[in-house]
């Protein structure tokens, strides 16, 4: 009985141990710290939303119980140093998390000293993206990280097609983490910041006005404004002092201007004039009843604005009490320790000692990032990377006295130009953003960029060649002219704006210059651009932008050809002579084949031997026109000659549309027939002097190098190509088609053979990236369309046609190749046809000749003797046999009916 009771004892006791601790057992109060400067912008928001907010916590009576919440605020007062060190007095104190700090840069610093304190650092306003939880598991933010606001703006740059931005900021971890991960989100829609204009993290007038001339002498019009609430209006007074909030700019600021307006509206009259036709982003804080109930208390508190920070701090607020009652629930206690490492290092003046490591802190942590809660700002909850869930931004465009809303970015959706919730109970009409109106009091979206304002005109390199000039030429005056070169000023007067620029010859005019070279120079910024016969191929793709190919041209082989004459002969040209061979054997075998099967049965195939031999080949080569009189009576012999007359069907179309071909069309005769014959021969090949050509046809066609002769001119093409591999010249020239066209206008001993084998294009070369590319690709879109294009081509490229540029190259004789199914289809036809035949012979054989088959077999007669009794039987007429075989079967019957009477 003893131990029965005193096993209850312990079963209650562990009980009892396990269950959360009674009310009784809760501190009466529970400290936060906050730190924060009082008097700033976000300070005299922040500190009313968590007054409010630690009254409506104690008077709530469904959490914390009988426990009362109490925020302890510090002010920094604009001091960094201040920012550090008042955290660190609450970590001295019973302090079970600290609210702070404001900004990015301290709050990295503090975070470091929480994580080894074990004390939770909640912050709404350092939104540094770098802050990864990884490095600091103790710092939590209860806003929206940059991240996703820099994933907004790179989404707005793309949606109006936009490529480049400045960037200016402040040069701190909050100003470059920030820029960094907007050129991050950028490089993933294929933008990018081609300026980041960094001002320090306090700067003056000066500062801020030397860097905005920067600025305007880029080419990017397009500025994101990732600044402090201390200096960014101030930025907006000076650029618009120096004309840069006029047309054509368009600047977008982060959610910095968005707080100032919502807390200081409305704003003094000069200062809403600077920021007109700015975008600016928002923390997005959906509509709820809690929303409305709260701003409507809002302006019984305090004669200041309300910004999204001050709802952020009042759910902070929220999320940590519904996190301590969480954490008492779970048993957890106040209670501190010192820490083993600090206490080791002393007391001294700093008094080091005194900071106390929370006992508590990991699993205050966990309810911490557990709480799941619908606030003021939406859904308060974390994810795994600890980033509040369902990031969203306002986009807001500052008009007259204030701004409008002109759509929403949402991490799920992107642009919108309706809210999520309405986008739920509507058919959704794809339009992003509301219409804008821009720097300027204009709707018209600007086109971004400008030419730099630095007094320099763009260098286009133009390739100095030695060939061809009415593609392009260098003249001995220096004035440049071509057909490249008007393509490119007719595109260039198309464009909406001015483009100073001046035509910078590349090459020495003697050699032909390298086109891959001159893309290479407009990667180092040696040129501007490139004009000229460019062709576009991979390798140039990869270093520079190109624009839409005003020339189609692709590669093809050149090489001397000569006319064909009539001659009595003609006829014998379709086919080739084993074409003729097998087609006159067949005629013959097919013709012995029906011969075989009709002989026995078709007096037409029957008489005297010599008869018999005409009839075959009378009946076999009249097939071919279809005009044979004998008729055939087997069934064999009817699905053989079927067969046939398909093949003699095929054989005379393709023969009669050859001839007329030869005899109709001038045909123009070459050893080569194409890039083909070039690839299995070993005649020397020309190709043009610094082209891409000889790379293509090493490196893809497997040519070996010492084949190819670099060729300068067209009058090197023709020496060469006349002297042919036997004098020092080539077997063919291998060049793009619109050269080729330019060659052959004169020279009708030439002619190009095969097929195109490429297809390729010319453009103009621009730097990667560059939006001058994409207006002259619309440009020379525009002069195709309007027909300036074929009359600049006519006027450079046009030339009287040689008389025998209409002239086809031989046309191949037809070869047995292309037909040798249709003989082994009527070959295996002739053989099956036979071999059924003779089965058919034997069976007759045996059966209307037993006597013979059989008394062969019994006087043990010799092969030869039994073959010839079968063959003799094949050539009796099939009537003939069966009357002497019933005469010997009477024969029979008589006999044996005389040796029964004699018995």
């Amino acid at each position: 009985m003893k131990w029965f009771l005193l096993m209850i004892i312990i079963c209650d006791a562990v009980l009892l141990q396990g269950l959360p601790k009674s009310d009784s057992e809760r501190p009466q109060v529970v400290n936060i710290g906050a730190v924060f400067t009082f008097n700033s912008l976000i300070g005299k928001v922040i500190k009313v939303a968590m007054d409010a907010a630690v009254e409506d916590v104690n008077a709530s009576p469904n959490i914390l119980n009988t426990t009362t919440l109490k925020i302890i605020m510090h002010d920094t007062k604009f001091n960094g140093f201040m920012s550090i060190m008042e955290p660190l007095q609450f970590m001295e104190s019973e302090t079970v998390a600290i609210i702070g700090p404001q900004r990015s840069t301290t709050a990295r610093v503090v975070a470091h000293v929480a994580t080894e304190l074990k004390i939770p650092i909640l912050s709404f306003s350092a939104t540094d993206p770098t802050m990864s939880p990884l490095q600091f598991p103790f710092f939590i933010r209860t806003s929206q990280n940059d991240l996703f606001q820099m994933a907004a703006i790179a989404d707005i740059v793309q949606f109006y097609g936009w490529r480049e931005v400045v960037a200016i900021y402040g040069d701190d971890d909050y100003g470059r983490n920030g820029v960094a991960a907007l050129g991050d989100r950028l490089a993933e829609k294929r933008c990018r910041i081609s300026y980041k204009a960094a001002l320090p993290p306090q700067p003056t007038r000066e500062n801020i006005t030397d860097l905005l001339i920067k600025v305007a002498l880029s080419e990017s019009r397009i500025i994101v404004v990732h600044a402090s609430f201390i200096w960014g209006l101030e930025l907006f007074h000076v650029a618009q002092n120096l004309g840069m909030m006029s047309t054509g700019y368009v600047w977008i600021a982060t959610n910095w201007l968005s707080t100032i307006i919502d807390t200081d509206s409305p704003l003094p009259v000069d200062t809403i004039n600077n920021i007109q036709g700015v975008i600016a982003l928002r923390l997005h804080t959906p509509n709820s009843i809690m929303k409305q109930n709260f701003v409507q208390r809002w302006h019984n508190l305090t004669h200041v604005g309300l910004s999204t920070y001050g709802l952020y701090a009042y759910d902070t607020v929220w999320l940590l009490a519904h996190a301590i009652d969480d954490f008492f629930q779970k048993g957890g206690s106040v209670s501190f320790s010192k820490n083993p490492i600090i206490s080791e290092l002393g007391g001294g003046n700093l008094h080091l000692d005194a900071l106390k490591v929370f006992d508590g802190g990991n699993i205050f942590l966990e309810s911490i990032l557990q709480v799941d809660r619908i606030g003021l700002t939406g859904r308060m909850k974390f994810t795994r990377d600890r980033n509040l869930v369902n990031p969203a931004f306002d986009v807001l465009n500052v008009i007259g006295t204030g701004y409008t809303t002109i759509g929403y970015w949402y991490n799920h959706l992107g642009l919108s130009a309706m809210p999520a919730d309405e986008l739920e109970n509507t058919s959704f009409s794809g339009q992003k953003l509301h219409s804008v109106i821009w720097p300027g009091h204009t709707i018209q979206i600007p086109r971004g960029w400008v030419f730099s304002n630095n007094g320099r005109h763009l260098r286009i390199g133009v390739p100095n060649r030695y060939r061809f000039e009415e593609v392009v030429s260098v003249k001995s005056n220096g004035m440049i002219t071509g057909f490249c070169v008007d393509v490119f000023i007719a595109a260039i007067n198309l464009l909406p704006y001015a483009v100073p620029f001046e035509l910078v010859a590349f090459g020495n005019g003697h050699d032909n210059p390298s086109n891959s070279e001159l893309v290479r120079l407009i990667t180092t910024g040696v040129y501007d651009a490139g004009v000229g016969d460019i062709t576009i191929i991979t390798e140039r793709t990869k270093m520079a932008d190109f624009t839409q190919p005003y020339v189609e041209s692709g590669l093809v082989v050149v090489a001397p050809v000569r006319k064909l004459g009539s001659s009595a002969m003609a006829f014998l040209r379709p086919f080739t002579p084993q074409m003729w061979l097998v087609a006159a054997a067949s005629f013959l075998i097919v013709g012995a084949v029906i011969w075989c099967l009709e002989h026995k049965h078709n007096d037409e195939f029957r008489g005297p031997p010599r008869r018999q031999v005409i009839t075959t080949f009378w009946f076999s080569f009249s097939t071919l026109f279809f005009s044979h009189r004998e008729t055939t009576t087997s069934n064999l012999g009817r699905i053989v000659l079927i067969i046939w007359l398909f093949v003699v069907l095929i054989i005379n179309s393709s023969y009669t549309a050859s001839l007329t071909s030869i005899l109709t069309v001038h045909q123009l005769s070459s050893p080569i027939k194409g890039i083909e014959t070039l690839q299995t021969n070993h005649d020397p090949i020309g190709y043009p002097q610094g082209s891409f050509v000889r790379d293509y046809l090493v490196n893809e066609l497997n040519i070996h190098v010492s084949r190819l002769v670099p060729l300068r001119s067209p009058e090197e093409y023709d020496k060469a190509l006349r002297d042919g591999p036997g004098k020092g010249g080539v077997a063919a020239v291998v060049d793009e088609r619109a050269y080729i066209e330019l060659f052959l206008s004169n020279r009708c001993e030439f002619g190009i053979v095969g097929q195109e084998f490429t297809k390729n294009g010319w453009g103009f070369a621009f730097p990667r990236n560059s939006p001058l590319a994409v207006d002259v690709s619309a440009a020379i879109l525009q002069l195709s369309e309007n027909g300036d294009m074929q009359r600049i081509r006519d006027k450079w490229l046009l030339r009287k046609a040689c008389s025998l540029q209409g002239a086809e190259i031989e046309v191949d004789r037809l070869e047995l190749k292309s037909f040798w199914g249709l003989f082994v289809v009527c070959g295996v036809a002739c053989v099956l046809a036979l071999a059924v035949y003779t089965v058919l012979m034997i069976r007759q054989f045996r059966r209307q000749c037993p006597e013979e088959a059989e008394g062969s077999i019994r006087r043990r007669s010799s092969p030869s003797t039994r073959i010839h009794s079968f063959l003799s039987f094949v050539k009796e007429k099939e009537e003939d046999a069966k009357a002497r075989s019933s005469r010997e079967r009477q024969l029979e019957d008589i006999s044996a009916n005389g040796s029964s009477r004699c018995n």
